[in-house]
């Protein structure tokens, strides 16, 4: 797979910055419609310049990360919270992780069916729960405690989801299918090669045409990542997963240091990509010790990771990272991605393919 041309946006002074990401995989320029370009540019932008705001009132980055992600939560466009596809037995398991630069604090939640944003889950995980990560009923039972909206386990689900699975039911035997569309050995139980983070699992709600990335070639997740006036780091990183995923599957996004991470001392990472790769690069955190260890600057550390330490664990996907002075990073090696950034105040940019 080629490498992308990994975005750096440096600066002289520190600022206070907003990047997010709404999943990689590969292009569809050719299938994409204007108006669907425009609606996905649309809904990062509208989220970044609310972010703009947010940052320049002084708003803290735990704040705007997690609102930021709630926002992607809420647009079915993206494979989390609403909109999110369907495991094998046809339910939603949603998987959700924030994390604080000050003090590497976090919280996550794994396997929620019935919370409606698994970020305000997580982040309640993380201030009130004493723990770092509540799985399956329980953290639903967590977040209802805490007063946060129940939907019903069908809320999640669109009818382009669903046809989605039927999908990758008919593909490979019923198989999760990789990003080549071939049996996922995660699955398969086969040794030396990565697992499926995508089968059928990005592109546009029902009744509309393909987005630009392919359905059937997407990792599916969100994310966010913060440096706030005051000069703090915070992710927050959330997922519906993957389609046709075998019930009970944990990927890297609610896991810190795999696919979200925090820490004032280096940077703030949040990742989408093939998830058991990624925890086993425990890629999120290899960032931040590049940096805080190894002397790396931001865009180093980022792409040996990405161009490097992932793919010798047959990894495929980008992230999004910012350090303590608000240089911003966006990279992946597939064909696409879609992000953003902006700066306190200023004009969202937002991009989707690899040449933007």
């Amino acid at each position: 797979m080629a490498a992308s041309l990994p975005t750096l946006f440096p600066t002289a002074l520190p600022r206070p910055v907003l990047a997010i990401h709404g999943g990689a995989g590969t292009i569809r320029r050719a299938g994409m419609t204007a108006e669907m370009d425009a609606r996905y540019r649309a809904a990062l932008a509208d989220i970044l310049a609310d972010g703009a705001l947010r940052l320049a009132r002084g708003d803290a980055a735990m704040d705007v990360a997690v609102e930021a992600v709630r926002r992607l939560e809420e647009c079915e466009l993206f494979n989390a919270g609403k909109g999110a596809v369907y495991t094998a037995d046809a339910r939603h398991e949603l998987d959700a992780c924030v994390m604080d630069g000050r003090d590497r604090s976090a919280g996550a939640v794994a396997g929620v069916t019935r919370v409606r944003n698994p970020v305000l889950a997580a982040r309640a995980v993380r201030e009130r729960s004493g723990h770092v990560m509540l799985i399956g009923p329980a953290a639903d039972r967590f977040a209802f405690e805490e007063g946060l909206e129940r939907v019903e386990p069908d809320w999640f689900g669109t009818p382009h989801r669903r046809a989605q699975l039927e999908q990758a039911r008919a593909s490979a035997q019923g198989q999760v299918l990789d990003h080549d569309g071939r049996q996922a050995v995660a699955e398969a139980g086969a040794a030396g090669a990565s697992p499926a983070g995508v089968s059928p699992e990005g592109g546009a709600p029902s009744g509309e045409g393909g987005g630009p990335l392919d359905d059937r070639t997407k990792f599916g997740t969100v994310g966010a990542v913060v440096r706030d006036a005051a000069g703090h780091l915070a992710a927050a990183t959330s997922t519906g997963g993957m389609t046709n995923k075998r019930p009970g599957r944990v990927g890297d996004s609610p896991i810190p240091g795999a696919g979200n991470y925090a820490d004032d001392r280096s940077a703030a990472v949040s990742c989408t990509g093939t998830g058991e790769a990624f925890i086993r690069a425990g890629a999120a955190h290899e960032i931040g010790a590049l940096m805080r260890i190894g002397g790396l600057p931001l865009a180093e550390a980022c792409a040996r990771v990405v161009f490097d330490e992932l793919p010798a664990v047959g990894g495929d996907g980008g992230l999004i990272a910012v350090d303590g002075l608000g240089n911003v990073w966006l990279g992946f090696n597939t064909e696409g991605m879609y992000r953003g950034w902006v700066e306190a105040g200023g004009v969202p940019v937002v991009g989707v393919y690899r040449d933007e």
